[in-house]
């Protein structure tokens, strides 16, 4: 059993991994400020939740001083890629600044190795797809350019202070635990399955779809969902390849296999049996036809493969916790 601290362990993917960690028998310490988790979306009782902030220096000297952490987690972030545009010092401030804060207290408190939380973004305009690791970096937004910087920080603190570190991108994160008991709950909600759910449940206006006019056989844009759960368990599998002396290193995350637009809005159909109620509208800048992982280095490297990639079975599970998270909230 090692001690863990998990930093954004009561968000949406952090509460999952939290999951995913106890079932493995690690001892665990969240760390939240809860601007956008859910403290009660940590479920075991017996989990030391500190609410404090990433960037604040002082709490991280306490806790690396007072625990003796095996790794750190890291997905606390903001994500939203339309505000960053609009406000890129607050993206800046709290993806990368205080980022550096963390990982200057991990290193002076001789604390490693770090899993941390990549995204898609920071390709930027596909140039292919698939997607692999050795694609052109070229975010286009804030969100993107924040977590590259990281990656690029990642890569210098290795070289000149032997912290190991595992930076996981990925794709479009869906679903929901499969047994019910945590899922997704952002406040805005951005992402397709939740607004789709949504919409059939009458709880937001008709869902909008952006552009049927893409160059994809039924005209609408393509993406690469990923379960949740399955994105937890490469966390684990990270850490363990981290663990066994292996190199700081980056994964990408996905399927392998793409959905479109419409192929997610058929699939709600038949999991909740309505049609959900959308309207067209025109396509949003920046959107490409085909974002795709290609996660083979993932699979033979880590020894991963998702367990829930059919994407009824993604929106089945986001579908049974949609049903009953207005009990949480």
């Amino acid at each position: 059993m090692s001690k863990l601290l998990v930093i954004g362990g009561a968000g949406y993917i952090g509460c999952h991994m939290v999951n995913q960690l106890l079932k493995a028998g690690h001892d665990l310490v969240v760390l939240d400020d809860l601007s956008t988790g859910f403290e009660n979306a940590i479920v075991e009782d017996d989990i030391r939740l500190v609410i404090g902030d990433v960037g604040d220096r002082r709490l991280l000297d306490s806790l690396f001083s007072d625990e003796k952490f095996d790794g750190v987690l890291h997905f606390a972030s903001l994500i939203q890629v339309g505000e960053s545009v609009v406000e890129p010092a607050r993206y800046y401030r709290s993806n990368v600044a205080k980022t550096l804060t963390l990982l200057e207290a991990m290193v002076e408190h001789d604390v490693g190795p770090l899993i941390f939380s990549s995204t898609a973004a920071v390709f930027g305009e596909p140039e292919y797809s698939p997607i692999d690791e050795a694609h052109p970096q070229v975010p286009i937004n804030p969100y993107g350019a924040s977590k590259y910087m990281v990656e690029r920080m990642l890569e210098d603190f290795d070289r000149a202070y032997g912290l190991k570190s595992v930076a996981l991108r990925y794709f479009n994160a869906a679903g929901a635990d499969p047994e019910g008991h945590i899922g997704e709950r952002h406040d805005p909600e951005t992402h397709l399955i939740p607004l789709a759910l949504h919409a059939v449940l009458g709880a937001r206006p008709p869902l909008k779809v952006f552009g049927r006019d893409y160059p994809t056989k039924d005209g609408t844009c393509i993406r690469d969902y990923i379960h949740v759960t399955d994105l937890a368990e490469a966390h684990l599998r990270a850490l363990e390849y981290l663990w066994a002396g292996n190199p700081t290193t980056r994964f990408n995350l996905g399927n392998g296999n793409g959905f479109s637009v419409q192929a997610v809005l058929d699939a709600v159909e038949r999991v909740t049996g309505q049609p959900v109620p959308y309207e067209d509208a025109p396509r949003r800048a920046g959107d490409p036809a085909n974002l795709v992982a290609d996660s083979r280095a993932a699979k033979s490297i880590l020894g991963w493969n998702p367990r829930y990639a059919d994407i009824d079975t993604i929106v089945a599970h986001a579908w049974a916790w949609e049903q009953k998270r207005v009990k949480l909230t």
